[in-house]
């Protein structure tokens, strides 16, 4: 049902009774009701609120209206006063743009108190919306950077959210509606995702990545396109999930003008701020110039709006979107899009990066769509001979390579990436050496790795049920905060684990060895037999982790302005069952569930022989139109 902004005041206004003070807003797709009486929409019997969602079917919040509101100071006051000690209130962050404050205690329950009695009794004080969260086992500075940053943009991105519900809730355009997907970026490649999703009312890009690799011309995805220009013509961006290969290119949009929306989870939103903030310094390390600036970076954070998955949202006059599960890192979304309405309605599934697997991090990808007519779909292990083994075989084979590699002494060095594969190796080797069946050596963590933990420790619901029940649970049950875990704190640290003959197994960033710490411990290790060189994620086409599985036995690094030939003698193995990425039986399995199949697969984020060779085992398969279309392609799908 589409209306515009007064066609939805008028609905609203017949619902709410005579002498309720009240005001419509927008923040981006929700309908934000602003009063000095919230308790009338929100009775006990019939809530006000629902039937206002159920009339004009969008999500609706209630927002207290300003003069309610407690000052800072107050609101401290008051939580010290009325939440019980036992309920111990670590933090209080305060969000003004959307008048609530979040209490993060090391017990939420008593904070709640019995049917919620001291949070009412809060919330009648200060007057704010009220949020209790369990405080995490292991806080993230950079979350913490993000809480405080929005807090001190609150009046901008008040207005931002105004001004994004304002071009959502516009009036429609004429003419017969049309869909089409242009090919921007990770087309018959891996890296640099990008895609536009064009109808005859909007625009909006899904992901802007940069592509691991050392030809310089093709780090970015084609922000020259003229589909995409002038950028003031985007509606939203979307992102799936904060890999590099899917975000490490966003803040050069903001760069150059672009000052719409961002959707993502809020785990993407902390991860991909972390990682943006790093690929600067890699490119400094480097004596490269970096893409963009911190404060690009900044300005992208003001634009973000946070989607939680399961949430439907307008995105734009003729597009809803709801973001699901997509098993591959935290809160990596596949992203389901419902295009128009009646006749003209098409339904479109970007899947993202997808495990469909439950793996120690996060449960299988989500296929309950209510239905897809186009699936975007990635083939970075679709080929034939892509089978990878299971997450218990992994398990074995990193236990049978820690107890030949230490037992001669030697040590283990694995390129990982910071978000992802690395937790997932960590919890493999906690159990492990908590079992009983390894015995126990300093396992280092060098790069971001640390941070990157912090973070999903900070959101646990994007955990699967097992490992969220060990972080609250916290002390030895958590697994990233056992004992063996070392963070590598500064270069001279570095510098002495290189030195040290002692045994230790590191796990270290850049996870494609194009630059990180991980660099330092080749440099120093490779030319040793007794070490090994374990990989443990995807190595893309060009990049230095994918020539040494080739098997050089001798490559050269760049290293303080001279090149070096370092002779590769160290044992290296490759344990695949660590991937994040579905392999081709996996893959076919999630085509499978959706039901029905989808009318139209295009295939993407893979090898060029893999895009194809996917693309022809599902039309053999499933009998539909595929697709593996090259970047600048335009495909219409209605």
């Amino acid at each position: 049902m589409r209306l515009t902004l007064s066609e939805l005041k008028k609905k609203i206004s017949k619902l709410v009774p005579k002498g309720v003070d009240y005001e419509v807003d927008v923040e981006a797709g929700s309908i934000a009701i602003v009063t000095n009486q919230p308790e009338a929409f929100s009775g006990s019997g019939d809530n006000l609120t629902v039937r206002i969602a159920k009339t004009i079917k969008r999500r609706v919040v209630i927002r207290p209206h300003p003069d309610l509101l407690a000052d800072e100071a107050n609101v401290h006051d008051a939580v010290a006063r009325l939440i019980p000690v036992e309920a111990d209130v670590r933090k209080i962050w305060l969000d003004p743009a959307l008048s609530q404050i979040t209490l993060e205690c090391d017990d939420p329950s008593a904070a709640v108190g019995p049917k919620g009695s001291n949070i009412r009794a809060l919330r009648d004080e200060i007057g704010w919306l009220i949020d209790v969260v369990r405080a995490p086992a292991i806080e993230s500075r950079t979350q913490h950077d993000i809480r405080r940053y929005r807090k001190e943009m609150a009046g901008d991105r008040k207005s931002l959210l105004r001004k994004f519900g304002t071009r959502i809730y516009r009036p429609p355009r004429p003419g017969e509606p049309w869909v089409r997907v242009t090919a921007l970026g990770s087309y018959r490649e891996v890296g640099r995702a990008m895609h536009l999703v064009t109808t005859n009312e909007s625009k909006i890009l899904v992901d802007c990545g940069a592509k691991p690799t050392t030809n310089r011309s093709e780090v970015e995805p084609f922000f020259t396109a003229p589909e995409l220009l002038p950028l003031d013509n985007l509606d939203a961006i979307v992102i799936t999930h904060a890999h590099i290969d899917h975000i490490g290119m966003l803040p050069v949009l903001f760069k150059y003008g672009y000052r719409g929306p961002v959707y993502c989870t809020p785990p993407t939103r902390d991860l991909m701020t972390l990682l943006q903030i790093d690929y600067i310094k890699v490119a400094q390390a480097e004596g490269n110039e970096p893409p963009y600036s911190k404060a690009d970076i900044q300005e992208c954070i003001k634009h973000v709006v946070d989607v939680n998955w399961g949430d439907k949202t307008d995105i734009s006059p003729d597009i809803k979107m709801t973001m699901e599960n997509a098993g591959h890192i935290l809160g990596s979304s596949s992203v389901y899009m419902q295009v128009g309405e009646g006749k003209g309605e098409h339904k479109l599934l970007f899947s993202g990066d997808i495990k469909y697997e439950k793996s120690w991090l996060f449960d299988a990808a989500t296929v309950r769509f209510p239905k897809v007519e186009t699936l975007v779909i990635e083939s970075t292990y679709g080929g034939p001979q892509d089978i990878q083994p299971t997450r218990q075989q992994a398990s074995q084979e990193l236990q049978d390579l820690i107890q030949d590699a230490l037992g001669r002494g030697g040590k283990i060095f694995c390129p990982v990436f910071a978000v992802g594969r690395s937790q997932e190796v960590m919890i493999a080797i906690d159990q492990l050496f908590k079992s009983g069946s390894v015995k126990p050596v300093t396992v280092w963590l060098d790069g971001m790795i640390s941070e990157a933990t912090a973070i999903h420790s900070s959101h646990p619901n994007f955990l699967n049920r097992d490992l969220r029940q060990k972080m609250l649970k916290g002390g030895a049950e958590n697994p990233f905060n056992s004992s063996w875990f070392k963070q590598v704190d500064s270069r001279e640290q570095r510098d002495t684990i290189l030195l040290d003959p002692s045994p230790c197994i590191v796990l270290a960033t850049s996870g494609m060895m194009t630059g990180g710490p991980i660099v330092e411990y080749f440099k120093h290790w490779a030319p040793e037999p007794g070490n090994t060189l374990c990989f443990v994620g995807y190595q893309a086409s060009g990049t230095l982790g994918r020539r040494l599985q080739q098997g050089h036995a001798q490559v050269p690094l760049m290293d303080k302005g001279q090149t070096l030939m370092i002779d590769i003698r160290c044992n290296m193995v490759t344990i695949d069952g660590f991937s994040g990425h579905s392999d081709r039986n996996q893959l076919f399995d999630y085509v499978s569930a959706l039901n029905p199949t989808p009318r139209k697969i295009i295939c993407h984020h893979g090898d060029p022989q893999t895009c194809n060779a996917f693309r022809q085992g599902l039309r053999e398969r499933f009998r539909v139109q595929t697709y593996a279309p090259a970047n600048l392609e335009t495909l219409r799908l209605t």
